[in-house]
């Protein structure tokens, strides 16, 4: 169930949520260095991970679903912002370059129909990011932020699940090895934490960013034979046989002069 847009937009103003959003927008950017010239789409509450591309992508645009809510976005320009039903968008098929999902498959009542309908508006080749709270970190059992009130993943659910939908992995990673606390000295060193985390307990960090591209064609199965095309040749059908087509006479040449 999706989180009112209002306690959203409020965690990520606070002290927490402004660490979360550099720590997780790290590993994003990581993946996506620049957006120039593409156009971007974010579904849930993607708009604090949105924000560095503002003035490198050619359209933004954060839709946000309609039991959540929507806030105007961004607070310093014109609102790019749309209210949708997230297995009904309002964009026409093939129409963005990038989708990101944050605070999306996680609070959705349907993962499978949201990713259906992100492929569909996904220009052919298009890549999605998928951020979703790690089932095996301490971050999915904590109420101290959003990411403690959906639905968790494992690495591997979550690939299964952008597989089934027409989605060929490109990468993964973990992000928020920091122990969930808004203590002020635990805050501080989470530089530290993400460090140490990423050498010692990768497989526990607190949320899962994942990269996959839309896939249009599918590969002919391993190991079976290619088929061939068929050259179809004329062929002699003796006078009287039924096929269902209408006889055509052979001309016979004619002798002049007779």
């Amino acid at each position: 169930m999706y989180l009112d847009v209002v306690h959203l937009r409020a965690f990520y103003d606070l002290p927490l949520g402004r660490l979360l959003r550099s720590l997780i927008g790290a590993p994003v950017r990581k993946m996506w260095p620049d957006l120039k010239g593409q156009s971007l789409l974010g579904i849930g509450y993607a708009g604090p991970f949105m924000r560095p591309y503002l003035d490198s992508a050619e359209r933004a645009i954060a839709a946000m679903p309609a039991p959540q809510g929507a806030v105007p976005w961004p607070r310093e320009r014109a609102s790019a912002c749309v209210l949708v039903e997230d297995t009904e968008l309002p964009f026409p098929d093939a129409f963005f370059d990038r989708v990101m999902l944050v605070h999306a498959l996680d609070h959705c009542s349907d993962p499978a129909a949201v990713l259906k309908e992100a492929w569909r508006v996904l220009a052919p080749g298009g890549r999605l990011i998928a951020v979703v709270p790690n089932r095996r970190g301490l971050w999915a059992q904590s109420e101290l932020s959003p990411f403690g009130y959906g639905r968790p993943y494992s690495g591997g659910q979550l690939k299964d699940l952008l597989k089934s939908c027409q989605f060929n992995v490109l990468g993964d990673t973990e992000a928020v090895f920091m122990p969930p606390s808004r203590a002020r000295t635990v805050l501080r060193a989470a530089r530290t934490w993400e460090s140490i985390g990423r050498r010692i307990w990768p497989v526990f960090g607190g949320i899962l960013v994942t990269e996959a591209e839309k896939v249009v064609f599918q590969s002919l199965p391993s190991g079976g034979q290619k088929s061939r095309l068929r050259v179809l040749r004329p062929v002699f059908i003796p006078e009287g046989v039924a096929t269902g087509l209408k006889p055509v006479r052979a001309m016979q040449p004619t002798m002049k002069g007779r």
